[in-house]
């Protein structure tokens, strides 16, 4: 029998994986994967094929916490072996009550600890150094065409509402030439766009006091504009999440009309007022917050802002909601979340006085996203009849979905390309824009 006979005949140890959260724990799970991946394990779709089955788990707000419980119970149900990691494996007592039966618990990004419960239930089979080949780049759970880089860890910031620092610690920033070489894997791999994530994008570095490193043969901070810099050599889309609004973002403002990176900025604002910005201890007041996006603008007129916001929070008056409003139509933004304020056990606001009625909280979120649709769709318009580059996602009986320089995949619009028989997920097209609604492009190719 031939070694390629042997090798697809052998039962390699299966492990079945669930990734629930943000784009940070996707990346926590991808390595998680690769690891898997590294040592022989066989990643399997299904409960009932795999030999034990990991969860990774999002403990933010509540509702991310009890879809993850339910997983886990989902997962216990179905197989019984089940490792939990991620963001509520700080919570294990939790977990503890809800399934006493899990295998072992694990806090987030701790590959190591997750690896360490895998080899107890599943010894790393023997690996055939010819065929176990995997893209220098690890496993990725988000198409081949774009992929997540995160620049660092956890958050030194104490907002009032969020558990994360207490979840994932205090900034820990990736050194800049590790970060740009993993870049460069994931372009050599076939990634087209690079989105950049941490949970504070703008505080890269300080907590290396910006140390330099090489790359390519020239020095770089790592500091958000130096990577920026140095993303921008790669040739690909290079997208920008999780931005505070601190001044030294300016600086990166002048590469997003230089097309060294795209004119896209997350910024997570929160709300507009000050007496509950100072309540939410966010590090930010929304005069600032018009000036910078004004001065922006005289610079990169393209530019493309997305934020997020929470109404309902405690004690925010109806006066404070209308201060809200007033500043999303001065502010002009393209992409907008918001929700309701949620208590998250830990969290520091849960003691605040005034909890608003949640009908009410709810009436104002309807109100803000019926404003702010109005908004999205007036700043759509200014792209009707534009040729846009485009970065195909799918394709489907002549119609393609694509996204502009200014969607992020999942979280915003599409644009939708009909006649379009010749084109293919992960490749660049030129489009003409022929209509535009609330969230969404229309275009021919």
């Amino acid at each position: 029998m031939s070694v390629t006979a042997q090798h697809r005949i052998r039962h390699s140890p299966r492990v079945g994986f669930v990734s629930l959260g943000c784009p940070k724990a996707l990346v926590d799970s991808e390595r998680i994967l690769t690891q898997l991946r590294v040592e022989g394990y066989e990643i399997v779709g299904g409960y009932r094929e795999a030999d034990v089955v990991v969860v990774n788990t999002c403990g933010f707000i509540e509702a991310a916490q009890q879809e993850s419980l339910d997983a886990i119970g989902e997962a216990l149900a179905e197989n019984g072996k089940v490792i939990v990691t991620g963001c509520l494996g700080k919570r294990a007592a939790l977990i503890r009550e809800h399934h006493p039966d899990v295998i072992a618990i694990t806090g987030p990004h701790d590959y190591e600890s997750v690896m360490r419960a895998v080899h107890v239930q599943l010894a790393p089979p023997a690996r055939h150094p010819h065929l176990d080949l995997l893209p220098a780049s690890g496993v990725k759970l988000t198409p081949r065409h774009y992929a997540y880089l995160k620049i660092s860890e956890g958050c030194n910031h104490k907002c009032s509402f969020c558990i994360i620092p207490k979840l994932r610690g205090p900034l820990a920033s990736r050194p800049i030439g590790e970060v740009l070489r993993e870049a460069e894997s994931l372009v050599c791999d076939g990634v087209k766009e690079l989105l950049v994530v941490a949970q504070d994008t703008s505080a890269y570095g300080v907590d290396l006091h910006y140390a330099a490193s090489s790359w390519r043969g020239r020095k770089y901070r790592t500091h958000l504009t130096d990577l920026c810099l140095g993303l921008g050599e790669l040739g690909v889309w290079v997208r920008l999440h999780y931005v505070y609004p601190y001044p030294h973002v300016s600086e990166v403002i002048p590469l997003m009309a230089e097309g060294k990176v795209l004119p896209y900025l997350d910024i997570p604002l929160q709300h507009a007022n000050a007496r509950i910005l100072k309540a939410m201890r966010r590090p930010a007041a929304s005069a600032k917050a018009l000036e910078h996006i004004r001065a922006w603008r005289e610079i990169c007129p393209d530019l493309t802002i997305r934020s997020t916001f929470i109404v309902g929070f405690p004690g925010e008056t109806e006066r404070e909601f209308e201060e809200l409003l007033t500043f999303i139509r001065q502010a002009e933004l393209d992409r907008v979340g918001c929700f309701t304020y949620s208590p998250v056990d830990g969290a520091d606001a849960n003691v605040l006085p005034d909890w608003v009625p949640a009908e009410v909280a709810e009436e104002r979120r309807c109100v803000f996203m019926q404003t702010q649709a109005e908004i999205s769709a007036q700043r759509l318009q200014r792209f009707c009849g534009r040729e846009l580059q485009v970065l195909v996602d799918s394709v489907a009986d002549g119609t393609a979905v694509a996204r502009s320089f200014a969607d992020a995949p999942e979280v915003d619009g599409v644009v939708w390309i009909t006649g379009s028989h010749t084109l293919r997920p992960g490749q660049f097209a030129r489009v003409r824009i022929t209509q535009a609604d609330q969230h969404d492009l229309a275009a021919v190719p």
